[in-house]
C-alpha cells in the first residue's frame, strides 16, 4: 500500500480522529490519559468489542445479523444455571460449553439462511426474538447473583499491573488481552486461509465466488456458527465483569456494534471491511461514551451519535463505492 493509499485509507481517518479527540477530551478532564481510566474504559468495552468481530465477518460475507445478543444472553443464563445445580466450578469448562452452545445456536441461523433462501436479516430478527423470548418465558427474568468463582475470577486477572498511591493494583484485564488476541487470530484467519479469503469472495459477489470454485455452503455455514460461539464466548466474558447474570443485559447493544463495525469500514453491502477497522471503530465509540461521563454530559447525546454515525458511515461508503464505480468506468473508456 502507498503513501497516498494509507492516507485514504478509513483505518487512517479513525486512528487520526482517536488521536484529536483522546487531546481535546485530556485538556479538559485530565483524568482520561491515565492508565487506570484507559485499561478501565478498554475493559467494560471488550464484549462489545468481541461481539464486533463476529459481526464484521458477517458484513463482509454479506450478510446480516442481529441476533447474536439474544444468543449471547442464553448461553450465559443456560451454562450458569447448569453449572450451579451440578456444582461445577471450572471456568475453561464453561468457555467450551458457551462456546459449544453458541456454535449450534449460530448454526441453526446458517442452516435456515442457506438452504431454505432467506434473507438474511428476517431469520436473525426471527431467532433474536425467538431465543430471547423463549429465554424470559422459562426464567420469567429472574436473576442469577451466585455465580461460580472461577467464572468471577475471569476478569480480575491483570497483566501488567501499576501500584496506585492507596495500594490498589490496577493493570491491563486479561479479558482485554484475550479480545486483542482473537483480534489478531480473526485478522490472519482472514488474509491467509483460503475460507477467510472466500468470505470476502462471497460478500463482493456470491454467484461469481462459488462459480470460480468457492463453498458457498461451507462458508455460510462456518461465519453464523462461528458468530454464534464467540458470542457465546463473550456471554462468559460479561458475566466475569458484571458478576451477575442479568436476562435483558445484552440484548439491546446491536446498534452500537453494528455502528462501530460500519464506521470501521465494512459495508453493508458485503466484501470490504477489516479486522483493524473494526478495533479502532470500537475504540473510537468507547473514547465518546467514556468522555460524555468524564464530561458529565447527558448520555441521551451518545444514543443521536450512534445513529449519525451509522447515517455517515453508511454515506462514506456508498460515495466511496461510487468513485470506484467511476474510476473503472474512466479506464475502460480510455482502453
Amino acid at each position: 500500500m502507498d503513501i497516498v493509499k494509507l492516507l485514504k485509507a478509513r483505518e487512517t481517518l479513525l486512528l487520526v480522529l482517536i488521536i484529536v479527540l483522546s487531546v481535546v477530551i485530556t485538556s479538559l478532564n485530565p483524568t482520561f490519559m491515565t492508565f487506570d481510566n484507559l485499561t478501565s474504559l478498554l475493559k467494560s468495552w471488550t464484549v462489545l468489542g468481541i461481539f464486533a468481530l463476529g459481526v464484521t465477518l458477517i458484513l463482509l460475507s454479506g450478510g446480516f445479523d442481529v441476533s447474536f445478543t439474544a444468543i449471547a444472553q442464553v448461553v450465559q443464563y443456560v451454562v450458569v444455571f447448569w453449572f450451579l445445580q451440578i456444582g461445577l466450578d471450572n471456568v475453561w469448562l464453561a468457555i467450551l460449553c458457551s462456546l459449544v452452545l453458541g456454535a449450534l445456536m449460530g448454526l441453526v441461523n446458517g442452516v435456515i439462511i442457506y438452504y431454505f433462501r432467506i434473507t438474511a436479516i428476517i431469520v436473525t430478527i426471527a431467532t433474536n426474538s425467538l431465543f430471547y423470548g423463549a429465554l424470559y418465558v422459562v426464567t420469567q427474568g429472574d436473576l442469577i447473583y451466585d455465580i461460580p468463582p472461577s467464572l468471577l475470577r475471569l476478569a480480575e486477572i491483570k497483566v501488567f499491573t501499576m501500584q496506585a498511591a492507596n495500594g490498589a493494583l490496577y493493570g491491563l484485564s486479561l479479558v482485554t488481552c484475550i479480545w486483542f488476541a482473537l483480534a489478531i487470530f480473526l485478522h490472519l484467519f482472514l488474509k491467509h486461509t483460503v475460507l477467510g479469503r472466500s468470505i470476502y469472495a462471497v460478500g463482493g459477489n456470491a454467484l461469481s465466488a462459488e462459480r470460480v470454485g468457492f463453498n458457498l455452503r461451507r462458508s455460510t455455514l462456518f461465519i453464523y456458527t462461528f458468530v454464534g460461539a464467540i458470542s457465546g464466548f463473550a456471554s462468559m466474558i460479561q458475566v466475569s465483569i458484571v458478576q451477575t447474570v442479568i436476562p435483558n443485559s445484552i440484548v439491546g447493544s446491536e446498534l452500537q456494534v453494528i455502528a462501530a463495525v460500519v464506521l470501521g469500514g465494512a459495508s453493508v453491502t458485503g466484501g470490504r471491511g477489516s479486522v483493524f477497522g473494526t478495533l479502532l471503530g470500537v475504540l473510537l465509540f468507547a473514547i465518546l461514551s467514556n468522555s460524555l461521563t468524564l464530561l458529565k454530559v447527558s448520555p441521551y447525546y451518545y444514543n443521536v451519535f450512534t445513529g449519525l454515525v451509522i447515517l455517515f458511515s453508511v454515506t462514506l461508503n456508498a460515495l466511496q463505492l461510487l468513485r470506484q464505480k467511476r474510476s473503472q468506468i474512466r479506464v475502460v473508456v480510455e482502453q
